[in-house]
Parts: structure tokens; sequence; C-alpha cells
């Protein structure tokens, strides 16, 4: 741990922009230092970027994200969630306990920075888990919401049975060859768990272009096609990126979820018991509810207080999202007063899989043009793709290829 935490610092040694925030102790846990990054040209309203998770890290990860955008003249925050990386410990050097682990207690963290930062009010932007979090904000201290972007978003623990049905309408009823190669691997024996993480992993990045020559291969035990390594490679290169959810795997700085984890089982249902069917989302967590506390309740009641949201919104949504999919940003938006939906032809979080998307999506939000944004999908979706997990696609497309000997 110790060697962890101080390879973290010693990469964050040079990263432009980094502050902190005393956090005092209260009934939950200590003191602590919240680490934070504020980057671009300085402006009155700064937008404030909430990353996936919990146990995302905010200020390794989004080095180049950060640089990209002050370019674009974008004034960013981006706070390192508590537990996390450059926030992970207390005043001792100790770490951070689970009680202290709380979505509201996050959500005060950004208000913590905001007013380290004299910033009255602030564009909201949430990926995934993220979206959650800045709903919150939105929802706890509403003055300080500019506008708010929900990327992929997440609203209910209960939407776990609208994922289902999406899981299982593309990769178990439907009557396409897919389907099909699925049901094959399913019911000769792969590992549930696993093949859920995998074949949604490959649909939400590539879509049928990628998982389809990828499932072809696995069924049949060999390569499909110009595939210029081993039979399983690409299968087991995207296994270990797909199953990083549900495991204590720790990446310092990068993910970290031993700590942050518990508002995921605690706070929104990560531990929600399966269904009994095939290619059930609940068995991602499965494994990890026993290290976790059981599931209390929401922090929020976001179906309500989505209604009170007066200020401009954006959902950005992934056509291909099988984690957050689409009815949830439609239902958002029926709710609130001003937003507007875009879909774009992607997976699961435009922040990781598409950000020229998402920022295009912020200058209309930050401009006052966000009812244009609906009929920007298409231009949206055409926009280069940056980043590491953006190019991934490419990189198992490579290995998979797609021409049949």
């Amino acid at each position: 741990m110790t060697r962890g935490r101080g390879l973290v610092s010693a990469l964050a040694r040079g990263t432009a922009g980094i502050r902190r925030v005393r956090r005092p102790a209260d009934d939950t846990g200590p003191g602590f230092d919240l680490t934070y990054v504020r980057t671009g040209p300085r402006t009155p309203r700064p937008t404030v970027v909430v990353p996936g998770g919990p146990g995302l890290g905010s200020v390794l990860p989004y080095r180049g994200l950060r640089r990209w955008a002050a370019g674009l003249g974008h004034d960013l925050i981006m706070v390192e969630h508590r537990g996390v990386g450059l926030s992970r410990t207390d005043t001792a050097g100790r770490d951070l306990p689970v009680s202290a682990m709380r979505i509201a207690a996050v959500a005060g963290d950004i208000a913590a920075v905001l007013d380290r930062e004299a910033v009255d009010s602030a564009y909201l932007v949430g990926s995934s888990y993220g979206s959650y979090v800045v709903s919150c904000v939105g929802a706890l201290y509403p003055e300080r919401v500019a506008g708010m972007l929900l990327d992929s978003a997440l609203q209910s623990s209960a939407d776990i049975d609208l994922e289902r049905r999406a899981v299982r309408s593309v990769f178990w009823d439907a009557d396409t060859a897919i389907a099909a190669d699925v049901r094959r691997l399913y019911l000769r024996g792969e590992d549930g768990r696993r093949l859920l993480d995998v074949v949604r992993a490959a649909y939400e990045l590539g879509g049928p272009e990628l998982l389809g020559p990828l499932l072809r291969g696995r069924v049949r035990g060999r390569a499909p096609g110009r595939l210029r390594v081993p039979a399983g490679a690409a299968w087991r290169l995207l296994e270990a990126y797909a199953t990083r959810e549900g495991t204590l795997a720790r990446v310092p700085g990068v993910y970290e979820f031993d700590i942050a984890g518990a508002i995921g089982f605690r706070e929104l249902g990560y531990g929600a018991p399966t269904d009994g069917r095939p290619l059930d989302p609940a068995l991602t967590y499965a494994p990890l509810a026993p290290l976790f506390p059981g599931f209390d309740a929401e922090p929020v009641d976001l179906g309500r207080e989505v209604s009170r949201f007066t200020w401009p919104m954006v959902l950005l949504s992934g056509t291909r999202d099988l984690r957050t999919p689409p009815d949830i940003a439609d239902r958002v938006a029926s709710i609130a007063p001003d937003a507007a939906v875009t879909r774009i032809e992607n997976g699961h979080s435009a922040l990781d899989t598409h950000p020229a998307a998402l920022m295009r999506a912020l200058d209309h939000l930050v401009t006052g043009r966000h009812a244009a944004l609906p009929g920007q999908g298409e231009a949206l979706s055409a926009l280069p793709r940056r980043g590491v997990s953006a190019r991934f696609p490419t990189l198992l497309e490579g290995l998979v290829g797609h021409t049949e000997t």
C-alpha cells in the first residue's frame, strides 16, 4: 500500500493544476486532504468533470483530456474521489475507512472545492457513476449548478431491470447469429459472468462488427480470419479489460475499488440479487458482495429531484450502451424542465470512449445552444476518437480480423 501511494505521488509530480483542500473529521471518518486539479483559462463558471466508478481516479487518467480541453478554452476541475489515489488517506497516512464512503460526502467534497476556488456555480459533467454524483450535487446544492451534462446516466438502483432487458434483447432473445453464438457458448459451459462481461464490452466498444468475429472464433475454437496471434488471445485481452469491474484489482491512482466501492453496494445496489436467468448483469459484482456493506438506501430520490432541476441539462447516450441503457436518459429528459437528449453511435461512457463528442456537447451546453443537440447525434458520432480507451476497439479489430478462412 505504501509503495502504491508513493507511486501515485511520484506520477502526479509535474501534473498541472494540482491543489488540495482539507476535509474535516466527522462522525463517519477522520480528516483528510482532498486533491483536485484545475486547468485551462479561468472563467467565472468552470466545468467540474466526474468520471465513473466508484474507484476511477481523476488526476492521473485524464491528464491528456485536460490538456486538450485547455487548448479548446475549457476551464476544467476534476476532483480525486475520496478513498482513491491522491485522496485515499487521512492526515496520518492511513487509508480512509469504509464508513467515510457516502455519496452525500462526495457531493460535499465537490462543494468544498468550489468554495476553495471561490466559484459560486459551475457546469457539472458526470459519466456513469459520476452522473449519479453530479445529480446528487444538484439535489443537495442546487445553487451551485449552472448546467449539467449526464453522460451514460445512472439514476436508480431499480434500473437493473432495464439493464437486464437491454442485455438479453441483444445477446439472448434476438434471432441473430450473435445471440445464437452467445447461447451456444453459455450452454456448453462458459462461465456466465465472464461471458457477459466480454460480449457486453465487445459490443459496446465495437458493435456487431467486432463482436461477431470474436464470437465465431470462440465457438469454433480457432481464429476467425487473418488473426496474427494464437486463437483466443483477443478474447483473453478483452476479458482482462472487461472483468476489471467485479474484482478488487487495483491500479494505484487509476482504479481503486477496494475502499470507494462501498458506495456502490451500500447506496447504489451493486449487490442486487441475481434473477436466476442467463446473462444477468447483477453477476458482475456478485463475487464482491460479501466484502462490502449491504444495500441500505439510495441517498436521494432522483426520480423526484430531477423535476426540480431548473438549469439546462444535456443527456448524452450511446446507442450500444448496455450498462445505462438509453431509456434512462429518455426518462430523465421527460422529467427535467429543460433537458435535451442526444444519441451517439457509441457504447458506455463517452468521456472514456468518445471524449470529442462529449466536449462538443459541453460546448453547446455552456454557450446556451443545448436545445439544438438532439439533431447533432450523427455529427457528434463522426468526430475523431481520442485516448487509449477510444483506440481499444481498433486494436481488437486488428487482432480479430473480419474475414473468414
